[in-house]
This record gives structure tokens, C-alpha cells and sequence, in this order.
């Protein structure tokens, strides 16, 4: 969540049902952000134990595949509307129509909307989505890891995670009213889903031909491997080493020495094991960004240089070009420096051109996104100790070592870590307490914790055996709800008569009745009893 919070407070551990507003007390984004994470948890948790890991309404289940062959084009995949929920995460496949427009005018409305009749009209769009065009997909022609596969057979599955999207992302979220001098308000959260093919080989079922069942235990046996993070960290504001066993002896400035609170943000970039993975952090969560305007070569001409000295653009900067399609790939380009920045025309130059693909579409709405890590000249402590240099713009991951962030924070990455590119941790530096929020054991020793993010998600849709043969892997789900069945006259006075009976009612014979022995049945079963006789005698 590249957002400007404070803190996010949301435990599922502790069990909170909701959160409880007070009289005459400072209302917190925390507290509004932690009332959202308790209704969504509790939701997709309740949706996740009635319908299971993954499963669609029958009748409406989205994302049914099939396989759009041919001899000179590249192959697709044509992807079913509707809905379908994985772990609880609803994803909607279903393609939005575009409206109406007011006819131009002179000329004459003929009623038939998005049709191509040669007049210059539009076709109309595909009523589904595919493969190639998918919202979230940004998948790429010209990039032969983007093709699916040749070979057959290969599994496709829906990939679904959450990420945050502010108003530099989708300018509509801004309120111009405002005006352009006040920050953006609330941002908000979105369900990315990708429809992706695997090979047979990575689920280890590159031989034989095996059954539904045989492929859905093999899926989900590699969607738990990809779902767990493989990475854990620690942070603590410093304390220096000679002095761990002399508390009276700690040096005034072994805190946090920041002068205002701050949110820190520690990154992946580049993914991988420790010796080719590498992070990035932003004291500010990340969310200091700069919509693009403009780009030409290394210049980039932005909409604002920022509103402050704190929030805006120096020489020296190191900064990420970003744009929607460059998000959900999940990728980690290379960091680019700010070289050198010219306030009247709001452009800055930097060390080097965006990479291909990313910043040149104004409809993906490419911005630029500071980081405040500098290369350092200090070594880190403990074993394999390293310097400070960055690679490709961003800091190297050193495990099993206290590495220096600022003002008195610190980081440690736990040895035989394995990292994705995306995974975060945040970690709250308060100036009241001179520290940093993170759990610890009773001795104070700062306990390792996986990332906060990114949680994704897995549902296999289908086996692509070949062209024609595309056996269904999803799951589907029936209404709770039955119609209520009619009762007749008969019925309602069976009914009646057995709780009559059931109460004592004199009417139908007391169990007490001095008159004659108490009945061991009811009446109405008596009846009916009776009746069955005659109808057997008849």
C-alpha cells in the first residue's frame, strides 16, 4: 500500500470485531483503515469457509476458458464473464459495455449503436474479455515470455492480489473542487486478477495423462509454494554494541532521531536469493509521487515538483518510473537519478531513459515515485559485511546484519531468505518514544516477521490439452435459498390437530382423562394410520 498512513494497526490475532469511536478524541486513519481490514477479513473469511478455496454462483460462474487457435496468429484465450471468488476475494470477469453517445450533429440516429456500417461508426467492442487484452494483464505480443505456450498440455489460472491506487494513478479520485494546491484525499483499494498459463513441466505432470483430480492436487500444491513468502526481517532503532550490557551507559542519540514521525517502507526491488535480490525505502511509505505530463529522452515534464521542501525533487534523488501497466506486471526496472531540475518549466532529467514499455502511454497514467535511500559509505555489522553501493539504483541485500536505514533505524534479514519482488515491510518510527513499533520477545529483542504484503492468490480454470480439449477446473456453487413449499387445508389441520394433542387439549382427549386410558399416540397419527388400513383393505 503505497499510500500516506501513519501505521496500519489491523491484528487479525487479537481478534477485533470493530472498531469503537469515542467523544472528544483525535480521529486517526489507522482507526478508519482498521474498521475497513476487520469488515473485509471477517467478509472473506466467512466467504472462504462456506465456499471453499475457490468456486463460482452456478449459472454466473466467470472466468470459463477457451482456446482461440490459429495457423498465422498468435494463440488466445478467450476468458468467460461472471463471477468467481478465490479465498474469499470476489473477481469479476465480466466486460463493461461502453454507453451511448449523443449523436454529432446533422447527423441522424439510426438505432444501431457500436455497429461498423461504413459511416465511420465504431465496431462494437467483444463482449469478453481474452487473453491479450485482459484489464490487468498488460500482456505483450512482442515478448516471447508473454505468449502462451506451444507445447501442449499447460494449466491456466486466475493470479488474484490487492494493491492501493491514488489519485496520481486515476486522476478521477481527485476532488478539483479542492483545488490544486491541497493534497489528494482517500485512496483506494483494488482486486487485480490475471488469467495465466503454466506449464505442464512446473507442476510436475509433463507425462501421462492425468485425471481432474491429479492436476487440481498438483495445482495446489505449487499454489502454496508460490504463496508463501520465503523472507523474514527485523527492525529496531539502534543500540550500540558496547554498551548492550550497561543500560546506564547507552548513548543519549541510540534512538530514533528523526524529527517527525515517520511510516518506513522497506521494499523488495529485485527479487531472487540474498546474493541477486535488492530493496529500496521510503520514509514517507512510499507515497511521495509525481504525475508525468510528459516524456522526452531523460526529461520528464511533471504536473507538480511537490507541494514542500519534504515532499518534492532534489538533484540526487532516487526515483522509480511507474505507470498501471508497469504495477501489475510486477516487474523491478532499474532506479533512475535525479540529475538536474528545472522548477519553471517542472521538468527534471534523469540518469537514464525509462525502459522500454513503461511512462510513453498518458492512458496508463506513468508517474514518477521518490525513494529515499542514498548510496551509503558505511559497512553493515555482523558476519559477510558489505558496503553501502547500490545496484541498479537500489540497495543490496545483505542477510544476517544490522543494515542502517537513518536516524537511528535499522533492518536485519534473516539468513536463507528467498525474495519477491513487491514484498514490504512497514515499520512506524515514533518521535514520543525516541523507537520504533515492531514486536518484540520479553528480553526486547526484536522478533523476525514475514512481509506485510503482497498477499496473491491462486484458482486453477482449466487444462489446455490441445485445441478442442480444454477440460474445466473450476468450482461451482448452488444458492442456499429453496422455495418455501405450499401447505393445503389438509395439512394445516393435521397440523393443528397434532398441537392440540401434544398440549392436552379436552377437545381431542386428555392423556389425563379419567374416562379411559391414556393414549400413547396422537390422534392425527392415528388418523392417518386408519387411513392407510382402509386404503389397503379397499
Amino acid at each position: 500500500m503505497h499510500a500516506d498512513l501513519s501505521r496500519l494497526t489491523h491484528r487479525p490475532e487479537r481478534h477485533y470485531s470493530a472498531v469503537v469511536a469515542q467523544q472528544g478524541r483525535v480521529q486517526l486513519d489507522a482507526d478508519a483503515n482498521e474498521q475497513t481490514a476487520i469488515q473485509l477479513f471477517q467478509a472473506r473469511t466467512l466467504a472462504a469457509d462456506l465456499i471453499g478455496p475457490h468456486g463460482g454462483p452456478r449459472g454466473a460462474t466467470g472466468f470459463r476458458i477457451a482456446l482461440r487457435g490459429g495457423s498465422r496468429e498468435l494463440d488466445d484465450l478467450v476468458i468467460g464473464g461472471g463471477r468467481y471468488y478465490v479465498d474469499g476475494i470476489l473477481c469479476d470477469a465480466t466486460r463493461p459495455q461502453p454507453g451511448v453517445p449523443v449523436p454529432a450533429h446533422g447527423t441522424a440516429d439510426t438505432g444501431k449503436e457500436g455497429k461498423d456500417g461504413g459511416d465511420g461508426e465504431p465496431a462494437a467492442p467483444p463482449a469478453t474479455w481474452t487473453y491479450w487484452d485482459q484489464p490487468d494483464g498488460f500482456r505483450d505480443p512482442e515478448r516471447p515470455g508473454d505468449r502462451l505456450p506451444t507445447a501442449f498440455p499447460y494449466l491456466v489460472y486466475l493470479k488474484v492480489w490487492e494493491r492501493l491506487v491514488t489519485a496520481a494513478e486515476d486522476p478521477a479520485l481527485r476532488e478539483v473542487a479542492l483545488g490544486s494546491a491541497l493534497p489528494d484525499t482517500a485512496a483506494r483499494a483494488k482486486v487485480v486478477w490475471q488469467v495465466l498459463p503454466l506449464p505442464a513441466a512446473a507442476l510436475g505432470l509433463n507425462t501421462g495423462n492425468p485425471t481432474v483430480d491429479e492436476v487440481r492436487a498438483a495445482f495446489a500444491r505449487w499454489a502454496e509454494q508460490a504463496a508463501t513468502p520465503g523472507s523474514r526481517l527485523a527492525a529496531r532503532s539502534e543500540h550500540p554494541g558496547p554498551t548492550d550490557d550497561e543500560p546506564c551507559l547507552v548513548a543519549p542519540d541510540a534512538r530514533y532521531r528523526g524529527p517527525e514521525n515517520q511510516l518506513y517502507r522497506v521494499e523488495v526491488h529485485d527479487g531472487g536469493s540474498a546474493k541477486d535480490a535488492t530493496f529500496k525505502w521510503s520514509r514517507e511509505n512510499g507515497s511521495v509521487t509525481f504525475p508525468v505530463d510528459g516524456l522526452d529522452g531523460t526529461w520528464a515534464e511533471l504536473a507538480t515538483l511537490g507541494s514542500d521542501d519534504k515532499l518534492d525533487l532534489d538533484v540526487g534523488d532516487l526515483v522509480e518510473f511507474v505507470d498501471t501497466g508497469y504495477t501489475s506486471r510486477g516487474e523491478a526496472e532499474p532506479l533512475l537519478r535525479v540529475e538536474e531540475v528545472d522548477l519553471p518549466g517542472r521538468r527534471v532529467r534523469l540518469s537514464g531513459e525509462p525502459a522500454p514499455g513503461v511512462g510513453r502511454r498518458p492512458e496508463l497514467h506513468p508517474f514518477l515515485r521518490r525513494w529515499d535511500h542514498h548510496e551509503s559509505s558505511r559497512r553493515t555489522s555482523g558476519p559477510g559485511a558489505r558496503d553501502g553501493r547500490l545496484r541498479h539504483g537500489a540497495l543490496p541485500v545483505e542477510e544476517g546484519g544490522w543494515l542502517p536505514l537513518e536516524d537511528g533505524v535499522e533492518v536485519w534479514f534473516a539468513p536463507g531468505g528467498s525474495y519477491r519482488t513487491g514484498d514490504f515491510w512497514l515499520i512506524p518510527a515514533r518521535t514520543a518514544t525516541g523507537g520504533v513499533e515492531w514486536p518484540t520477545d520479553p528480553a526486547r529483542r526484536p522478533l523476525l516477521q514475514y512481509p506485510s504484503g503482497i498477499a496473491v492468490h491462486f484458482a486453477p480454470l482449466a487444462w489446455i490439452a490441445g485445441e478442442q480439449t480444454e477440460p474445466d477446473l473450476r468450482l461451482a456453487f448452488s444458492p442456499l435459498a429453496a422455495s418455501i413449499p405450499a401447505a393445503d387445508d389438509a395439512a394445516l389441520a393435521a397440523e393443528e390437530e397434532a398441537r392440540a394433542a401434544e398440549s392436552g387439549d379436552a377437545t381431542y382427549g386428555s392423556p389425563y382423562d379419567a374416562s379411559g386410558p391414556a393414549p400413547s399416540r396422537s390422534q392425527t397419527t392415528a388418523a392417518a394410520e386408519a387411513a392407510v388400513d382402509e386404503e389397503g383393505t379397499a
